[in-house]
Parts: C-alpha cells; sequence; structure tokens
C-alpha cells in the first residue's frame, strides 16, 4: 500500500502550451510544430507527472544544443526548479495542482540561439518528449538582449513585418518593387537554422548578433561556401531564374532548404531580400537599404573614373571600378559589444559578393554612425561602405593624339555618389529617405570633419586616371593632398540639366532635352555633346542610341533647351533581346570656347509602364474562398511577348505562375485565382508582368483577413 506511494517519480507528458508562449514571445506566425520563443523571456511548460511532486524530489529540465552538449561547454543546462541560475538560465514552479506541475523556463539574454532538445530527468529516469526540439531566437522585446529595440512600432515593421518594398530605379526616377519576406512561413526557420549550423561559428559566437549577421551576410550568396543564391549579372540565365523573376525570399529558401544547393539566380536586391528574410527570422531587426548612384570596386581610393568617347558616349572597356544606378544592402540593429561606445544601432551588412573580407565574400556589420562620422577603421569593412556612399565621381575624355589614347578631365562631381538612401518607412507604405544616417549635409562642417577624419584612415590618390598618366599631387610632408571637395565653380556659371519632355513608354520614340545654363556676364560659345545609350544598372553600357553635337551661343544669364530624340528602332530590338531590366542614360559634356571651361553631367531613366490592377474584396474571412483578378490593359505601342504573370501571397495562395503569350496594343489580359486564406491579419498579394521588351511592372494589394 504505501510503497506505491513512494513510487519512483516519472514523468508521463509534456505540453509546451504553444499558443500562450507564443503570444507571448511575437512567435505565433511561425509555420512550424516545434516551440519557438526568444532569448530572457519566461515561457511555461506543463509536465504531467505519475504522482504529486514533493520537497524531497529530484526533477531537472536539461536543454542541450549543439552534437554533443556537455555542462561545462554550456551547452547542456540541467535546470532545477528554484536552484541558482545556471548560466543565467533560471526555472521556477509555477503552481502545483496534483500531478500537474506548471514550471517558468527564463533564458539567459545572451543565450546562444538555435535548436535546443529538451529532455526531463527525475531520478534515474529521463524523458523525452515528442516534438521535444525548442527553438531559441534573438529578442528585441527584451531589455538585456543586444537587439533590443525600444520602439513597438520599429519592432511590428522591422522583425514582424512580412512584406515590404525595395527601391530600385535611378535617383532621378526611384520606383518601389514589392517584395515578400516571407520569414514565418514553412521551412524558412529551418533554413536559418540550417545556415547557422552552416556557418561553422562557434556555439559561443552564436550568442552574438555581431558574428551572427557577418556569416549569415557570407551564406546568403554562393561564393565560397555554397551559400543560398548564385549571383549572376551576365544577362544570360537560361538554366536558372531570372533575378527579375523573384518576387520574395519564400521560394528561395524553401528551394535551398530541400536540396542544400545554391539557387540560380541573384542581384542584389535578391540577395538584400533574402538577408533581410533571414535577420528577421532569426529575431535580428533589420531593413532592407538602396543607395543611388552607389560606387563599386573603387579600391578605397573614393574615386569612380568614368570614361567617355569623342561622342559623349560612356566606354565600358577602360573603367574598373563603376557607379551602380542603385545597390541594395541592409541594416541589422544591434548593441555593438566589441566596439568602443557610441557606435550602437544600425549596423550595415552586404551578402552581394562583391569582394572579399578577411577571404570570405561577407560585408559588415559595419556601424552605419561609423560612416557618418567618418571612422572607418571599425570592424567591419567600414572603409568598403564608406567608399560606396562616398565616392567622387572624375569624367575622362578620351582622344586619340597620335595615335596614342589620350585622358582629358572633363569633369569632377564630389556629390554624386550615394544619393537618396532609402527604405521602407515604419508602418507606412512609402519610401524613407535615411540619407541623413549615413552623411551630414553635403558641405556642412561635420560633413568636413568627417570627411578629414575618414582621409587620414584611408589613403586616396591624386587625381589620376587609373590608367596612370600624372603624378599624384604632393604636399611638402610627402603625405597625398585629398581633394577639396567642392563642386566646381566656372567663370561661366555653367550649368547642365538633363530631362525627358514625353513620358519614356518603350515603343515611342524617346524624347529628350539638355539645357545649357551660364549666369555671369558675357558672350559664351558653349560645345555641347550629348549621348544616350542603354545600360544595366550596375552601369554596363547596353547600346548606344544616338548623339548630339551643337554650338550653342549664350549671353549673360540664359539658357538654351536641346532636344534629343530616339525614335524605337533605335532601341526596340535590344530592349527585346535583354533579360534585365535596362535605364535610359543621357550624357552632357559641355566646353566653353572663350573659358576652356568644361562641364559634364550624366542622368538615367527608366521606362514608363502601364499599370497591373488588382480586384479583389477589401475583407474576407480565415478558410472562406474569394476571387482574385489580375487586370492588365497593354497601353504601349508595341505587342508585348512571352508575357508571364507572376503572383503571390503569403498565408493565402504560393508563388503561382501564369503565361499569357503576347499581349498586342490596346489589348487587355486578365487572370483570375481562387485564394484560401489560411492566416488571420492585413495580407498582401503580389502580382508582376514579366515580358521580352518590359521586366518591372509590379504592384501588391492588401487584404484583411478576418475570423
Amino acid at each position: 500500500m504505501f510503497g506505491n506511494t513512494e513510487s519512483n517519480l516519472e514523468v508521463t507528458g509534456i505540453d509546451f502550451l504553444k499558443s500562450q508562449n507564443t503570444q507571448q514571445h511575437h512567435t505565433d506566425g511561425y509555420n512550424i510544430k516545434n516551440l519557438v520563443v526568444r532569448r530572457g523571456q519566461a515561457f511555461h511548460v506543463q509536465v504531467s507527472l505519475n504522482r504529486e511532486l514533493r520537497a524531497a524530489d529530484k526533477l531537472s529540465l536539461r536543454f542541450g544544443i549543439g552534437e554533443n552538449p556537455v555542462k561545462d561547454k554550456g551547452t547542456l543546462l540541467s535546470l532545477k526548479p528554484e536552484q541558482e541560475d545556471f548560466n543565467g538560465w533560471k526555472i521556477s514552479v509555477v503552481k502545483k495542482n496534483g500531478k500537474e506541475c506548471l514550471l517558468s523556463v527564463t533564458s539567459s539574454p545572451n543565450a546562444v540561439v538555435g535548436k535546443y532538445n529538451l529532455h526531463v530527468k527525475t531520478g534515474a529516469n529521463v524523458y523525452k518528449p515528442e516534438n521535444g526540439v525548442i527553438y531559441l531566437l534573438f529578442n528585441p522585446w527584451c531589455e538585456d538582449d543586444v537587439v533590443y529595440m525600444a520602439n513597438e512600432a520599429q519592432r511590428k515593421e522591422y522583425v514582424l513585418n512580412d512584406t515590404g518594398y525595395i527601391y530600385v530605379g535611378s535617383a532621378h526616377s526611384i520606383y518601389d518593387r514589392p517584395w515578400n519576406y516571407g520569414q514565418f512561413e514553412e521551412f524558412v526557420l529551418d533554413a536559418c537554422m540550417y545556415l547557422l549550423d552552416k556557418s561553422k561559428l562557434s556555439l559561443t559566437d552564436r550568442r552574438d548578433p555581431a558574428n551572427v549577421s557577418r556569416a549569415m551576410s557570407a551564406l546568403v550568396n554562393a561564393n565560397d561556401d555554397s551559400g543560398v543564391l548564385l549571383g549572376n549579372w551576365s544577362g544570360n540565365y537560361i538554366n536558372g531564374t531570372s533575378p527579375m523573376d523573384w518576387i520574395g525570399s519564400v521560394t528561395i529558401l524553401q528551394k535551398y532548404y530541400k536540396t542544400k544547393k545554391p539557387v540560380r539566380y541573384g542581384q542584389c536586391w535578391v540577395f538584400a531580400g533574402v538577408l533581410n528574410t533571414v535577420m528577421r527570422c532569426l529575431g535580428v531587426p533589420s531593413r532592407c537599404v538602396s543607395t543611388f548612384d552607389a560606387a563599386h570596386d573603387t579600391e578605397e581610393n573614393l574615386r569612380v573614373d568614368v570614361y567617355l568617347n569623342e561622342r559623349g558616349e560612356k566606354l565600358n572597356s577602360l573603367s574598373l571600378d563603376s557607379v551602380w544606378n542603385f545597390h541594395v544592402w541592409n541594416d541589422a540593429w544591434m548593441k555593438r559589444t566589441d566596439l568602443p561606445e557610441g557606435f550602437h544601432g544600425w549596423q550595415a551588412i552586404d551578402s552581394t559578393p562583391q569582394e572579399q573580407s578577411q577571404g570570405r565574400f561577407q560585408c559588415g556589420p559595419c556601424p552605419v554612425k561609423a560612416v557618418r562620422e567618418g571612422d572607418v577603421y571599425l570592424p567591419y569593412d567600414s572603409k568598403f561602405v564608406y567608399a560606396e556612399v562616398n565616392a567622387d565621381r572624375v569624367y575622362w575624355l578620351v582622344k586619340k593624339v597620335n595615335g596614342k589614347d589620350k585622358y582629358f578631365k572633363v569633369g569632377t562631381e564630389t556629390q554624386a555618389i550615394g544619393k537618396k538612401i532609402s527604405t521602407k518607412a515604419v508602418g507606412q507604405n512609402r519610401r524613407e529617405d535615411i540619407t541623413r544616417e549615413y552623411k551630414y549635409p553635403e558641405g556642412s562642417k561635420e560633413e568636413r570633419m568627417s570627411m578629414q577624419r575618414a582621409y587620414s584612415f584611408i589613403r586616396p590618390s591624386g587625381m589620376v586616371p587609373r590608367s596612370g598618366y600624372a603624378s599624384t599631387i604632393q604636399t611638402l610632408s610627402g603625405s597625398i593632398q585629398p581633394l577639396v571637395p567642392k563642386e566646381p565653380v566656372t567663370k561661366t556659371g555653367l550649368h547642365l540639366e538633363i530631362t525627358n519632355t514625353e513620358p519614356l513608354h518603350p515603343g515611342n520614340p524617346l524624347e529628350m532635352a539638355i539645357t545649357v545654363k551660364t549666369s555671369t556676364p558675357g558672350n559664351w560659345t558653349v560645345d555641347l555633346t550629348g549621348s544616350c545609350q542603354l545600360q544595366y544598372y550596375t552601369g554596363k553600357v547596353q547600346a548606344n542610341l544616338g548623339t548630339i553635337k551643337e554650338t550653342v551661343k549664350l549671353e549673360g544669364t540664359s539658357e538654351m533647351q536641346i532636344p534629343m530624340k530616339i525614335a524605337p528602332d533605335a532601341y526596340m530590338k535590344t530592349l527585346s533581346s535583354l533579360e534585365d531590366e535596362v535605364l535610359i542614360l543621357v550624357t552632357a559634356i559641355a566646353e566653353v570656347k572663350e573659358t576652356n571651361d568644361k562641364l559634364t553631367k550624366e542622368t538615367s531613366m527608366r521606362f514608363q509602364y502601364p499599370p497591373i490592377t488588382v480586384q479583389m474584396p477589401e475583407t474576407a474571412k480565415l478558410y472562406n474562398d474569394f476571387s482574385c483578378a489580375f487586370i492588365f490593359k497593354n497601353k504601349l505601342n508595341v505587342t508585348l511577348e512571352n508575357c508571364k504573370l507572376l503572383v503571390e501571397g503569403l498565408g493565402i495562395f504560393k508563388r503561382t505562375t501564369f503565361d499569357q503569350g503576347d499581349i498586342m496594343p490596346g489589348r487587355i489580359m486578365k487572370s483570375e485565382i481562387i485564394c484560401t486564406p489560411t492566416k488571420l491579419g492585413e495580407k498582401k498579394i503580389i502580382a508582376k508582368l514579366i515580358s521580352n521588351q518590359i521586366k518591372g511592372i509590379s504592384t501588391e494589394k492588401a487584404i484583411t483577413i478576418t475570423e
């Protein structure tokens, strides 16, 4: 009779109280059967026993992480109720009710992030629950976690929002590309855990978001570690998916997790979209950041050389460095415990494979404040990020003199790089300009001081074309004199503006104008050379469309507009044959005969397209079907060939492709899809139309799903 009550204590079951825990931990969105919680915050488990728990009983919860968890390495945590904490973890009994025992577990706010196996030990018995793997993430809601973010609206945007926009185009015409991050979708968290294991970070290193974000910037590209995405800028995507065809990260990460092989193909916004998903999924607040006119490969000399021929056309062949119309990277939010005070907050990370850092294609985390202050000696890769947003652009005219190429400087722009740095606004569907977080206002005292600071760590060469003709400018002390950054003020007050005078619709003539202005007394004769080219966003020229040469006579403060018109035949064939979206590049060189003043200006513009409209109800009920229609009217004067409509709605339907064939001018395309919502709240549907002629028409529409 008594023997029975003295029986050994055994666990008969465990309830992870998933719905209550995940709501409190803001992890209820994850589509996974396991418990997902955040570090530094209590969660509850209900343990069922074969008899009541007594004071003398030995009960411990064991959390193990990694291949072979051991106590002395801190990878096996053995927690007993009411005991002193173990590596910052603690456990307590909330209440006992007969054979049921409710326990509260609080992990350390700097615990290792990853997958833990939970076993319950009672005396000599060990109970291994089904689905006993618990996922532990970073916690922006916990004040003691280094990723703590105080503002709730920001946490909603930068951690929990699974859709957003990535800004692309050119500084002259920015547009938003809707993107599904989908950090809560099936297999995405598992893919991130796989990447953590693949990163070869020690478990200790996995406590710190700086190490984790650096490792993820390396693993999102396939270079040197067969990571997630293979970059391809060649224009040939025959054995993969064209970078233009993605509308979100989910398909990419799911495919990668399934095959464990790099997915083909990515360009910068795809790398940034995927890295954003990975960081938000792991619990690190992050955002996609687009910089317009970003400098690449400047070899830390803070200068990009642009070479023009005598017709004013940009030459690809000579340039080692380049200005990309836009480049997208990410900012991740954290305290940098490895750096002096003052560099907490946003850190730039970049997974587009451009340059090796410490032997791998990785970039960051680089404190955004270090870029602004010119503290470019701080880890990681701050010189590289500084140059991307602060380089000067120098124009060289290449002329044949006695059969040899000679280089003539025809302009320097010191405020042309790193413009309109953009991200999606918090809680709103609009662009927020964050240039001020990266740079002081151009020409301000702070900017000058920051620049002098940066120049003390970076040694820019003097004004020499890369081909190495002239000698550097030496000062008395022998150090290299940084160029004083000023827009060239000419004797004539010469100024150039480039605009389009009609909408730039594919199939129509491209009608543009170059305006030449002078603003000082006198009679001026200005030789104007202008060219129009098609280029990729990386600055690589794809076609020369036409040039103009004019001599303009101006007096005092006056201006003249010179038209430039390109017939559709000059560009439509090229446009239809390219796999990527292209921009229209107009370059103008002006030389004043009387004073020999020279000025160069370039502007990139994007084609304008008719819209796609989405028709669907504003609200729908969970698990109740609704119909969604996509309508597109071809208002262009040209047939759109091989049209594909790509659509995706997180929590509504998976990425689907409709082949639409050719759409003639004036014709209307309509596609319909029946949707079954599986998640509550505001959901977005993204649609994108791709054809031989145009790559960039996309739209999105929101619907609220209710119970």
